[in-house]
């Protein structure tokens, strides 16, 4: 993940002395009986990387025969079966999982959509609108455009369908953007609406990292002038 110009690295790290079949086969055990044991459960699969955890799932179905995300789903419960069964799930399958609850039933969790899609990069929403479409039956685009309206909805739709630019900035352009950007907010004629939609759901994040910058500086510029 990049936050601006920045790398952001995960906590968990691949563990070197990985073996899938052993882990397989003591989450097995651990999985035995009326109840489990939850120490195992923790100490390995959140000393995994996501790639580990898949193939400690992978190599648990040829031993047992059966699928581990939903046995973990039959003999977990409360919030430790939250955080385990979101462990066994892969980034784009997790996305997937949280944007189908999200709009599940009675409401909306907007925030929940706001946080996965603005947030993902062009190559993350093709891969969790495959998952989706995998898990669920449903196409991504469809269920937001009926579970949401307005303004929001049309952003929504313009970022699942993948326009936003990739790793590009240019600072003449971040110039421009900030600037139409200050004068449609300052008018309000309802077209600022379109621009801010325009502009933050097709521009890269970085494009829109600098032009922020700018908005900044019009800011600063906006107060001193009234003193």
């Amino acid at each position: 993940l990049f936050c601006h110009d920045r790398k952001i690295q995960g906590t968990v790290f691949p563990n070197p002395s990985f073996d899938p079949m052993m882990d397989a086969q003591m989450i097995g055990g651990a999985l035995q009986g009326f109840e489990c044991d939850k120490d195992v459960l923790i100490d390995i699969l959140t000393q995994r990387c996501n790639a580990q955890r898949m193939m400690i799932a992978q190599t648990y179905a040829g031993l047992y025969g059966r699928d581990l995300l939903e046995f973990l789903k039959e003999k977990l419960d409360g919030h430790f079966k939250d955080v385990i069964v979101g462990l066994m799930y892969s980034p784009p399958a997790y996305d997937a999982h949280e944007l189908w609850h999200a709009m599940k039933g009675a409401g909306t969790e907007e925030n929940c959509l706001i946080d996965i899609l603005a947030s993902r990069t062009t190559s993350d929403i093709c891969q969790l609108k495959e998952a989706y479409t995998m898990q669920y039956g449903n196409s991504l685009d469809q269920d937001i455009y009926s579970e949401t309206s307005g303004h929001f909805r049309d952003g929504l739709i313009n970022l699942v369908q993948v326009l936003r630019e990739e790793g590009y900035t240019d600072p003449g352009i971040a110039m421009q953007d900030a600037m139409a950007l200050w004068e449609a907010c300052q008018r309000r004629t309802g077209e600022h609406k379109n621009m801010l939609q325009m502009i933050l759901c097709n521009k890269s994040h970085q494009q829109l990292f600098m032009g922020n910058r700018f908005i900044f500086v019009f800011i600063t510029c906006s107060c001193l002038s009234t003193v």
